[in-house]
């Protein structure tokens, strides 16, 4: 049976009193003034990778080992990359469509884990740096990697799921944020000009310029709708490793001035707020929140920087965002 922390009984405990939700904390240090918000639910033990699946080297220990990998791939490394990025936009879309009221996010999270094992890949963040589910699964006020627990999605929530797979020895990353039944305007806009934004930074990519016009378009198209631009939170390099040191800012920010060359891989993955761009950190230290409560949207792509400006290769005909909607 799942636990729904959200939903406190019509009769609030007093200050004192054991919490509702039957964490065994007292009322006051638990879910007082909190009704209504994300908490922490029950994480189930982390799930296992058949033994045939090739595992990222971190897949047995947790512990990551970053190495000098070239910025500019391959054409090998490349070509890897597109099996990669259309495999996670397919699952992506397939776990979209499998979100409804009154699922957990750890039901999302056993959907994902085995869609990617049936395509004979391993889910990414299992284990990375010790994280303990095959997804993220952020909701409502949740900026990024919420990890799927026993909460309950509700009719009106958003919830953005972030899926990455590792097949041939490279790393294929994307997400997008889905409608749980029926979503108010105001959240429907947000979702709207979050996947807008993502792809006016996808618009700024082009050879010899620098990263930080990414940055620049997507501050300009969030400041424009009076939303707020995630600054804590980045996008990155990826290829052989989940993460290299290709920082992409979401934000303008001159020093964000590495040049752009054919070649080059990167996710953008920006995330729009309705209120503040200031985060707070859950005690689980992956879970970011909105510092204000209010909600937030984030959508994602892998890149390829070409010749000529600029090939998504999470964009394809089975993505769930896989043209420029504006």
């Amino acid at each position: 049976m799942s636990i729904d922390s959200r939903t406190p009984p019509a009769q609030l405990p007093q200050s004192n009193d054991p919490c509702w939700c039957g964490s065994g904390r007292r009322y006051k240090r638990c879910h007082k003034g909190l009704e209504g918000r994300i908490t922490p639910g029950v994480i189930s033990p982390m799930r296992a990778v058949p033994s045939n699946i090739a595992r990222p080297p971190y897949a047995d220990t947790g512990k990551v080992t970053r190495w000098d990998e070239p910025r500019v791939k391959s054409p090998d490394v490349i070509a890897r990359m597109r099996v990669a990025c259309d495999m996670a936009a397919d699952i992506l879309r397939l776990a979209g469509e499998f979100v409804r009221p009154g699922i957990t996010t750890n039901d999302i999270d056993v959907f994902v884990h085995d869609l990617t094992i049936e395509r004979g890949a391993y889910p990414s963040p299992l284990n990375y740096h010790g994280y303990p589910k095959s997804v993220c699964t952020s909701v409502n006020e949740v900026i990024c990697h919420g990890i799927p627990d026993s909460t309950v999605l509700h009719d009106g929530d958003i919830i953005n799921l972030d899926v990455t797979c590792y097949v041939d020895g490279v790393h294929g990353d994307t997400n997008a944020t889905f409608f749980v039944g029926n979503v108010d305007d105001e959240n429907r806009r947000l979702v709207r000009v979050t996947e807008e934004c993502t792809w006016k930074g996808i618009g700024a990519v082009k050879p010899d310029r620098p990263l930080s016009d990414i940055g620049k378009a997507i501050e300009d198209h969030a400041n424009k709708h009076r939303l707020g631009v995630v600054r804590a939170f980045i996008g990155h390099g990826i290829g052989e490793q989940f993460h290299t040191d290709v920082q992409v800012l979401h934000y303008y920010d001159a020093r964000n001035n590495m040049i752009m060359k054919p070649g080059m891989v990167f996710t953008i993955e920006p995330m729009i707020t309705l209120g503040t761009w200031q985060h707070k950190m859950w005690d689980d230290d992956w879970t970011a929140v909105t510092a204000d409560g209010k909600r937030t949207a984030q959508f994602e792509h892998t890149v390829l920087v070409t010749e000529t400006g600029v090939d998504v290769l999470t964009a394809g005909p089975k993505a769930v965002s896989p043209r420029d909607p504006s």
